[in-house]
């Protein structure tokens, strides 16, 4: 009698489990038309004097830490993510600024004759597998940045007049989504959590020293990333509650 609960409670299991949708799978690509863009795709080394530049791909690792570390209540993790994710914004709104004012150019200009904007010949088409929505909103940036620069471009070619203001900020452009690239360079994972912060310890403090003085609303928790992962301590209760059920 027992056995033949048994059997049938694992059969019902098995079936639960057969019905339970898999994983979700997918690809996203980037699709780059200009230099300037693929440029910052990779970066660049140091070498021969030059500094070196984060590129996307570099800011995307560095993410990963930033974002493994919010999982274990670690403020400064919360703050520089917030310095990402406030970055990002402010560089795509300037950016989508500019586009715009390309944009009302060329359409004056169609009134004189007609053409499309420049595309390349043979773009290069990026994979992204990232592990957190920070660095595909920096994938975003970067498509952003390059159809601004064939826009630019194009404007050039054909020998259009641009305000002076607008050519010195989209010539400007490249070195604002680089220092966006770059944010991710000032944290130092130094495994300190908020009540390493609280009660002063030496992690606390050498994590100071390192990143500066913690603000008081992200310590608290009052002001924090819009996109974040779970807590490991919050997954932590999760699994107890879980096991309780049980």
């Amino acid at each position: 009698m027992n056995s033949d609960a048994e059997q049938s409670h694992e059969s019902t299991a098995e079936n639960q489990n057969e019905s339970v949708p898999g994983a979700l799978q997918g690809e996203v690509w980037l699709t780059i038309q200009t230099y300037q863009a693929q440029s910052l795709i990779r970066g660049r080394r140091a070498a021969d004097g030059k500094p070196a530049i984060m590129g996307l791909i570099g800011f995307a690792d560095r993410l990963k830490s930033l974002w493994q570390a919010v999982r274990f209540d670690d403020p400064y993790a919360d703050w520089w993510l917030l310095k990402v994710e406030e970055g990002v914004a402010d560089i795509r709104a300037q950016l989508q600024g500019l586009q715009q004012r390309m944009d009302a150019l060329i359409t004056e200009s169609h009134s004189a004759f007609e053409f499309s904007v420049a595309q390349s010949s043979r773009p290069q088409r990026v994979s992204l597998q990232f592990a957190n929505p920070y660095a595909f909103r920096a994938a975003q940036l970067l498509g952003e940045y390059d159809r601004l620069m064939c826009a630019d471009m194009t404007l050039h070619h054909l020998g259009l007049d641009m305000p002076t203001d607008l050519i010195e900020q989209v010539s400007a452009s490249g070195r604002w989504v680089r220092r966006v690239f770059a944010l991710p360079q000032g944290y130092h994972s130094l495994d300190v959590r908020r009540s390493d912060i609280r009660q002063g310890t030496p992690a606390a403090i050498k994590a100071r020293e390192r990143m500066g003085e913690i603000p008081q609303d992200i310590l608290n928790g009052e002001r924090l990333p819009s996109l974040r992962p779970l807590a490991f301590q919050q997954l932590n209760n999760n699994a107890i509650a879980d096991s309780d059920e049980g």
